[in-house]
């Protein structure tokens, strides 16, 4: 059996995902098998594997951190919200059902025994298993029953790292409160702390990690600066989608609509390779601008986000720009669903009922239950428009969407569907190719009549292999290895 270590954080959004990446290529690098683990994912970012089994974007971030596939075992669990108090519960990467909040927390228990097979599946052929944990171990009104933090510790027989936010404010606060609410078997466990996204000079919190380590009698294994590492967020607290001005100094201005269940936001993060790029996410009209190219990404929840984005003007404002003033747009999924002439949900797949589209698109989507999830390769059909350059081109990636869009009269099997300047595709990771990238960034140039302008971004593959290099070697310079290294079990 593969020995293990946890990282478990103080909440949400501490750079739980990170930590564990890095860990995972340090590992790698030392010469081990390595592999990472979650037990149950909450998060709108999935991805399918080669078998079409759907798991979180974040441990694919880790396996290719580790230098191995994505497999659906190192996530077992995982909860794609659809509204505020329920999910889609998906098992071994394939839909279990919605659950609201109460109906999951009554049942989770019973997905012990998968959590265990799929952990000793991993097991098998791994040396090291690194172990993420989910939101904070100190949640009390959440302990009975835990599958995925000190709970799922204990099923691993874990020993565990603890990581606080020092840039969100009160980290001594965050560590220290999160060991008071444990358990003493739960304290044992934790056998280290981190304190994460730290900037400014270190020996200004001697003293208080000092004090730390004398309250929690628990050793402080590093500080880890901030980190600009450009990889896949795990979730919205991203800070990609903060809403923040990018666009001074940019020759090429994106906007991505921020839906409230926007989903696969990584679709779009090679763009931000570019430094004549801006890639901004739009929730507001007043943030609109004068965008180059408008997105419409991904949703969870396609008729319920259709109808915010109408209620915010922001439709109204999107289809100005894209008719009046053709600027080009482009929808992923569920915005290209959005597109068409008309969302149809008979089954109350999602929230039920029916929605008018934008008419852009001469399609019409049925939600069904069942639900599409592939991998697929090709060749991209003959397409018209500012991205007539793209015909042609090979592309890669993955579907994963409840329900069939038909073109208006006939199903239509075309990776990309276009009218004018309007294109749409269900295809996930469209854009991660470098020549696609390439073309739609030099079409928009173009247009825009924009010189002097480095249309060439790197393979992305090899791009995200030197990031995690790097965040490793962040991680070996920042952290006690050697202590690390002891609590492996």
């Amino acid at each position: 059996m593969a020995k293990v270590i946890m990282v478990q954080g103080t909440m949400s959004g501490v750079g739980k995902s990170f930590i564990v990446a890095g860990l995972l290529r340090i590992f790698r690098q030392d010469g081990y098998r390595v592999a990472p683990f979650k037990s149950q994912n909450m998060a709108l970012n999935s991805y399918i594997t080669a078998e079409g089994l759907e798991m979180g974007r974040a441990q694919v971030m880790q396996a290719e951190a580790a230098g191995i596939e994505p497999r659906v075992c190192m996530n077992p669990v995982l909860l794609k919200p659809t509204d505020n108090v329920g999910s889609q519960v998906i098992v071994n990467g394939e839909v279990l059902g919605n659950m609201s909040a109460s109906e999951y927390f009554s049942f989770k228990k019973k997905l012990v025994p998968e959590i265990m097979s799929a952990f000793e599946t991993l097991s098998k052929d791994t040396d090291i298993i690194v172990i993420e944990g989910a939101g904070s171990p100190a949640e009390i009104n959440l302990k009975e029953n835990d599958i995925v933090n000190m709970g799922m510790a204990e099923m691993a027989d874990s020993n565990v790292l603890l990581v606080g936010d020092i840039d969100r404010g009160g980290v001594f606060a965050q560590l220290l409160g999160t060991e008071m609410l444990l358990e003493k078997s739960e304290k044992e466990r934790v056998k280290g702390l981190i304190i994460n996204k730290f900037r400014g000079d270190k020996r200004l919190l001697d003293s208080g990690i000092g004090m730390l380590e004398e309250k929690s009698g628990i050793k402080v294994c590093g500080v880890v600066p901030y980190m600009n590492i450009r990889l896949e967020d795990e979730d919205s607290l991203s800070e990609r989608l903060q809403i923040h001005s990018r666009i001074r100094g940019k020759k090429i201005d994106i906007a991505i609509i921020r839906f409230p269940k926007i989903s696969n936001f990584t679709d779009f993060n090679i763009f931000e390779q570019c430094p004549d790029v801006s890639v901004r996410y739009i929730r507001d009209v007043e943030d609109f601008g004068n965008p180059d190219l408008i997105i419409l990404p991904g949703s969870k929840n396609t008729i319920s986000d259709l109808k915010w984005f109408r209620d915010s003007g922001l439709e109204a404002v999107v289809r100005n720009s894209a008719v009046s003033e053709d600027v080009p747009l482009f929808g992923i999924c569920g915005g290209f669903q959005m597109l068409g002439e008309r969302i149809e949900d008979p089954e109350g797949v999602e929230c039920g009922g029916a929605e008018t589209g934008m008419g852009l698109l001469p399609v019409r989507t049925v939600l069904t239950k069942q639900k599409t999830r592939t991998q697929t390769t090709g060749e991209i059909n003959s397409v018209g428009g500012i991205f007539k350059g793209l015909s042609g081109f090979i592309y890669e990636g993955y579907e994963i969407h409840m329900g069939r869009s038909f073109e208006i009269g006939q199903e239509d099997t075309s990776v990309i569907r276009q009218k004018g300047n309007v294109y749409g595709t269900y295809l996930h990771g469209i854009f991660d190719k470098k020549e696609i990238v390439s073309e739609i960034v030099r079409a928009l140039a173009g247009k825009k009549g924009t010189e002097e302008f480095d249309f060439m971004f790197s393979d992305y593959r090899d791009f995200k292999e030197k990031e995690y290099d790097r965040m490793a070697e962040i991680l070996r310079e920042n952290l006690d290895m050697e202590a690390i290294y002891g609590m492996l079990k």
